[in-house]
């Protein structure tokens, strides 16, 4: 069952536009993604959780939790305009507790035990983009008709094309599109990816579990972004071809674009 897609900008801060929505899909019963955003302080957050009798759900709603309120109480004490260095240390900061508190939880709890989560965040800011990544939850931005992977998967298939084993092609067709090599929760310490992104006035920015690229391909991303309709109803488009196309997993999407149209 959806979850309502969200709009909100913040008139008095960054002029950013945020929408949300998160999805079970058509296979699964419950949905292991979780989502976040705060318009005024211009932070997104997205995990996709993984781990049986509902660790992944636990994992990922934790992991979205405590970033959430970690990186809220920096960005409410940094200040309207903070550095792009400073961003990325706090967002590591944030990431690195929070994994640790998902993995004490799997210790303690043998229910939970081995549950672990995918994770995308991001800051938008008047200087662009900072995002932070864990997995196979990805970040992309739309510039001009053009679609760029922000972030690089931290997969098994991502590591075999990098090798130059398999073909991104060949990778699409993979029965184990789904195991990734990197996730929050999993072990007392994790790496993240950081990087930062100057923002352009229309960027595009969408951050998205894979429930949404497992299903729908990079063409068909650019075709159902492009159009010239309210960022909400974009978000409700991607997640209805996600389960037009199959919905075999659940299907989170955020979408953040500066400076309007």
């Amino acid at each position: 069952m959806a979850r309502p897609a969200v709009i909100l900008q913040d008139p008095a801060g960054p002029p950013w536009e945020f929408a949300a929505q998160t999805d079970t899909g058509r296979l699964r019963r419950n949905n292991e993604d979780s989502i976040a955003f705060d318009p005024r302080l211009g932070l997104a957050v997205l995990a996709d959780g993984m781990g049986g009798y509902a660790g992944g759900e636990v994992a990922s709603e934790m992991a979205v939790a405590l970033l959430q309120a970690s990186m809220g109480r920096w960005l409410a004490q940094a200040g309207p305009a903070p550095g792009s260095r400073a961003v990325m240390k706090a967002l590591q900061q944030g990431i690195t507790q929070a994994n640790r508190a998902v993995f004490n939880a799997s210790t303690v709890n043998p229910a939970l035990r081995g549950m672990g989560t995918t994770l995308v965040s991001a800051v938008f800011g008047p200087c662009g983009a900072v995002v932070g990544h864990i997995g196979d939850s990805r970040c992309y931005r739309l510039r001009g008709g053009r679609l760029t992977a922000l972030t690089r998967d931290h997969s098994f298939l991502q590591a075999q094309i990098d090798a130059g084993l398999m073909t991104a092609q060949e990778a699409q067709a993979s029965p184990h599109r789904n195991l990734v090599t990197r996730a929050l929760g999993i072990g007392a310490e994790v790496e993240v990816d950081l990087l930062h992104e100057p923002a352009q006035r229309g960027d595009l920015y969408l951050l998205c579990s894979d429930g949404l690229t497992d299903m729908v391909t990079d063409e068909q991303l650019v075709s159902l972004l492009t159009p010239d309709i309210p960022l909400a109803d974009k978000v409700a488009l991607l997640i209805t071809v996600a389960n037009d196309n199959g919905g075999k997993d659940n299907v989170s999407v955020i979408l953040a674009r500066f400076g309007g149209h």
